[in-house]
């Protein structure tokens, strides 16, 4: 599959959750832009006639993503793929890894079948800015270790986003503090390309300019919003079953032509 990784890309199916849906890269317009949708445009700039569907929804688990998006994407015979998930499932106290690397698997395996090209991801290191996310970065750990077994096993690309240093910056946060801001899916972008042997229009893994120092209290300030607005919600829906993906449809759920 790697040899044919410079090949044209005349159709590319993204799959996921909110990562890949593109939270919070808010362009203003009320749809989320994302890192997919960057690739999606560079990669047409180069193909006019390029195709593209993303069909991730955020808050989807892993089996979820196998359930609702995965046949879908393979009978598009896309010729890349990209396939992102499991921190969803990695944040929940009750997560099986077993059961999340099987689901993986699955995915992996038929998207590596219908593509010529399939892209995984190594998840982001949250502990260097959360020092919090240590209780379920371990969990993640063991899926990104699986996810080097399963690119080597099935001839996949892997994007190593857990030691991109450069995502330790809080600016490249959204506020709720687990979706990127434009600048960060803007890096996760360029990575992807360069994995596809495209050069890098810029250093994506270079830090940010020095921040301003923050204001006496800010810090305590901005954690207790994002406790009000983001952690209490989030556990609510925990407690109650709910997802924030619920009800979410894909936005772009069959292949079109970037314009």
């Amino acid at each position: 599959m790697t040899d044919e990784i410079s090949g044209p890309v005349r159709t590319f199916v993204a799959v996921g959750d909110s990562f890949t849906e593109g939270l919070a890269d808010d362009p203003g317009d009320g749809v989320y832009r994302g890192w997919a949708d960057l690739v999606a445009r560079r990669l047409a700039a180069i193909e006019p006639e390029l195709a593209y569907a993303n069909l991730a929804v955020r808050g989807k688990l892993m089996g979820q993503i196998a359930a609702d998006q995965l046949d879908i994407a393979a009978n598009m015979r896309p010729d890349l793929a990209t396939l992102a998930g499991g921190l969803n499932d990695a944040m929940r106290p009750s997560c099986d890894v077993d059961a999340v690397c099987a689901q993986l698997e699955h995915c992996v395996q038929v998207l590596s079948e219908a593509s010529r090209t399939l892209v995984m991801f190594r998840a982001i290191d949250f502990t260097k800015r959360m020092p919090s996310a240590k209780r379920f970065q371990t969990k993640a750990n063991q899926i990104n270790a699986f996810i080097d077994q399963m690119a080597e096993k099935y001839g996949a690309v892997v994007v190593d986003l857990h030691s991109l240093r450069a995502l330790d910056d809080p600016r490249m946060w959204a506020s709720d503090r687990i979706h990127m801001t434009h600048e960060g899916h803007r890096r996760v972008a360029e990575a992807v390309l360069e994995a596809l042997g495209h050069q890098p229009t810029f250093d994506w893994r270079a830090p940010l300019p020095p921040a301003p120092k923050p204001l006496p209290g800010a810090k305590t300030l901005s954690d207790l919003r994002w406790l009000v607005a983001f952690l209490l919600p989030w556990i609510k829906r925990r407690l109650t079953g709910k997802s924030s993906g619920d009800g979410a449809l894909p936005k772009r759920p069959e292949l079109t032509r970037v314009v």
